[in-house]
């Protein structure tokens, strides 16, 4: 006689073939359900959305005199703002866009009147994290000063003005990436102290006193630095280029006052 052992369960039962089945196929299902779960939480509970940073451009539209017009930035910011979306490890958790607000008045130059006033508009309408733009003097000034109060960076290729350099309440947030003016009177004054050039400086300098006046704020980082160099005596003598120039004048205090002469103008 052969006698035959069968599996024994929990309870010392004694399991069929058909037994052991039914308990793996409960497993399954076990399983299934488990994965499904799973599979359900992660798309309810799911990844995170990407958090969202916005850039607002306030720039000139069309006006290519200048060179941070958004016909040359414009390129640039959408081809970062694609590649940083499409790289998962620039900005991990991120998605960017922008927004644009042109500063032109109807004359195509740049508007201390239209800049901060789109500055605004773009603030409240879309909360950017960070503006790039204005890059004329007059312009990104009050900007500059609205983004340091909503405490926004700015960012901007211009704003060379001398006042700029000075870390003040009122730029507290403004990062320059161009040339500045302050830098350029520091190199000339580097020049006078290897060449021991210590009595007089001259700087004339058209001054139309319309627009972005670019030739009196660049005098104006020099006129700033140079002094600074031991004694030295500095003068200016601004002209303007639209109206009748008395070049006999300018030869004469350039014979009177001059050493160092500087000039600035078209």
């Amino acid at each position: 006689m052969v006698l035959t052992t069968l599996p024994v369960g929990s309870a010392g039962v004694p399991r069929s073939d058909s037994g052991r089945l039914l308990e793996g196929w409960s497993g399954t299902i076990w399983l299934r359900w488990l994965l499904w779960a799973l599979c359900a939480h992660l798309q309810l509970g799911g990844a995170p959305e990407p958090e969202l940073l916005t850039i607002a451009v306030v720039l000139p539209q069309n006006n290519t005199s200048y060179p941070w017009v958004w016909q040359r930035v414009g390129p640039a910011v959408r081809l970062a703002q694609d590649t940083i979306n499409k790289e998962p490890w620039l900005l991990s958790g991120h998605h960017l866009t922008h927004v644009f607000g042109n500063c032109e008045d109807e004359l195509g130059t740049c508007s201390e009147s239209i800049a901060p006033l789109v500055a605004v508009d773009l603030k409240f309408s879309n909360d950017p994290n960070v503006f790039v733009g204005p890059g004329c003097v007059y312009t990104a000034a009050p900007v500059a000063r609205f983004t340091g109060h909503w405490k926004v960076p700015m960012l901007t290729a211009g704003a060379p003005a001398y006042g700029f350099s000075l870390r003040s309440a009122s730029y507290p947030l403004l990062t320059r990436t161009g040339p500045s003016h302050r830098k350029l009177g520091e190199y000339v004054t580097s020049i006078h102290q290897l060449f021991d050039w210590t009595r007089r400086a001259l700087f004339i300098y058209n001054d139309e006193k319309t627009d972005d006046r670019p030739c009196y704020f660049t005098v104006e980082g020099l006129y700033q630095e140079v002094p600074k160099f031991g004694n030295l005596t500095v003068f200016d003598i601004p002209f303007k280029e639209s109206a009748a120039i008395d070049y006999n004048f300018l030869i004469q205090e350039i014979r009177r006052k001059g050493r160092s002469e500087y000039r600035n103008a078209s």
